[in-house]
């Protein structure tokens, strides 16, 4: 079968020629005659085999009749994260080259103005974070109700990342003669929930066992202890021994925390790394993802934010520092690796704390996974138990090698001599007179404070009295007049009425 027995019109079989493509993928093949006869598809198939193809083609050839209005976007594809979605607008752009459509891409972490620009021309195709397509329709920027075909893209992981919520919203919103095309990698029970809910007898393309593994990818265990610089030292070994078939690897974490320490060691070791997590600004990751893409950069240090979907074609290695606490989260990383048939190889560092996420991975995938030097059994227990906190009078942990330890005596030395050296790179004149000049400003204040107590001082004395049992001093009390010890009333001269003569006897 090729891709003109599909029914694609002749501009997108062009690109498709021009790219290189001429077989079409088990999901292709399956998914987008449906997707052109305007049916809901729910399609289910392992990282790696060309979803993105299977909706983003069809709908070119559908968008070629008709144009979007401002703000009404004709299409709408809904991306977990910001690498995906930008990844889906690569393809819009390479396989419609031959198409003259608008596409808006409504992602975080860019400005709001030029998103606000691309919508007021009117998009065919809007490719969107949930969270900041609901910020725009928030802001009366955006309307939904002219959608003709939506698209959930991975949609086990909006589960994982408590999108579900939005994307109820967000359908809602649009017209319910819309076109579904539901697409993920696995197919937990709540997913099948919600296909019940978005779907209307949707046709179901199923290429191979959900949560499946390639069999192209050769998938092993490796012990080590939990201590951190253990599972860094493990690792480092594993990528020596790795050397002469690693082309280049992505290495994942659980927390963006343990990317950041990661990241540095590996530098500190000599290591070609880089780092890509949720906390980056958006510039600085799709540069650093372009990097890697380019080989300009071996290894890729990662967070679950580059286990889904990313399209990168020729990943040697993919190593799990963490074991995911999540199983399905297995599947999508050791699926950066083999991708298109290509030979693939995933290490899973795992320590006796990992031992039932170990056992769910091999639950969901269906088979036992091989160890590489040897099971958590030969472990010593002072390698597989974390030690107490010390405390005091506690003898000094034991267990963490001197070149460790001598390793992060002579980063904290780095660290204060780069200190001291910026210190002494400011200008002679500067540092000298700005201590003057903190001198100079808190001796005026204190003269300015000095002057202001003395003046009050002065306006009060005549208040106080001069015996000090008397604690309360006499005020003067508003509508009432004063009365002096001469009984004399002052300001008047000898024209006092007759009613300020009388005298209230005390």
């Amino acid at each position: 079968m090729t891709f003109s027995d599909l029914g694609l019109s002749p501009k997108v079989l062009s690109a498709v020629s021009d790219a290189g493509y001429t077989k079409p993928t088990p999901i292709q093949a399956g998914a987008i005659p449906h997707a052109l006869l305007g049916k809901d598809v729910l399609g289910i198939a392992q990282t790696g085999t060309g979803k993105t193809a299977s909706f983003v083609l069809p709908m070119l050839t559908r968008l070629e009749k008709g144009r979007a209005r401002a703000r009404m976007p004709r299409t709408l594809i809904l991306e977990p994260t910001r690498e995906l979605a930008a990844q889906v607008e690569e393809n819009f752009i390479k396989y419609g080259k031959n198409h003259k459509l608008n596409i808006a891409l409504l992602i975080g972490g860019v400005s709001f103005d030029e998103q606000d620009k691309k919508l007021e021309r009117g998009a065919d195709v809007l490719i969107a974070t949930p969270g900041r397509l609901l910020d725009h329709r928030e802001r009366g920027k955006l309307l939904l109700n002219g959608v003709e075909i939506l698209v959930i893209d991975e949609a086990d992981r909006m589960l994982d990342m408590g999108f579900i919520p939005d994307i109820e919203r967000i359908c809602e919103m649009i017209p319910f003669t819309r076109q579904t095309l539901f697409f993920s990698a696995t197919m937990p029970p709540e997913i099948t929930k919600l296909t019940e809910k978005f779907l209307h007898a949707p046709v179901r393309v199923e290429v191979s066992k959900a949560a499946s593994t390639a069999t192209s990818i050769t998938q092993r265990l490796v012990k080590s202890g939990t201590k951190p610089w253990e599972k860094r030292e493990t690792l480092r070994n594993l990528i020596k021994a790795e050397d002469a078939d690693l082309k280049n690897a992505i290495i994942f974490c659980n927390r963006k925390v343990e990317v950041s320490e990661l990241f540095r060691s590996l530098l500190k070791h000599d290591f070609d790394a880089g780092a890509l997590h949720g906390d980056m600004d958006q510039r600085a990751r799709m540069q650093m993802l372009n990097n890697f893409r380019d080989g300009k950069l071996r290894y890729l240090v990662a967070s679950d934010v580059a286990a889904r979907g990313l399209d990168i074609p020729d990943v040697s290695h993919v190593f799990n520092y963490d074991v995911p606490i999540h199983a399905e989260d297995y599947v999508h990383r050791i699926g950066r690796t083999g991708r298109a048939g290509r030979a693939g190889k995933s290490f899973t560092i795992a320590t006796r704390a990992d031992t039932k996420y170990v056992d769910a991975i091999e639950r969901l995938i269906g088979t036992k996974i091989e160890w590489h030097d040897g099971d958590l059994s030969t472990v010593t227990e002072s390698e597989g138990e974390e030690q107490p906190r010390r405390g005091r009078g506690a003898p000094r942990r034991a267990g963490r090698k001197d070149e460790d330890r001598k390793d992060d005596r002579k980063e904290r030395g780095e660290r204060k001599k780069d200190r001291h050296a910026k210190r002494d790179e400011a200008p002679e004149a500067a540092r000298d007179e700005q201590p003057v000049a903190e001198v100079a400003d808190i001796a005026e204040r204190r003269a300015r404070k000095d002057a202001i107590r003395s003046e009050n001082e002065r306006k009060g004395s005549g208040n106080r009295h001069e015996q000090r049992g008397d604690a309360r001093p006499q005020r003067d009390r508003p509508g009432r007049h004063r009365q002096e010890e001469d009984d004399a009333t002052v300001g008047f001269g000898d024209d006092v009425p007759a009613f300020m003569r009388i005298v209230a006897k005390v």
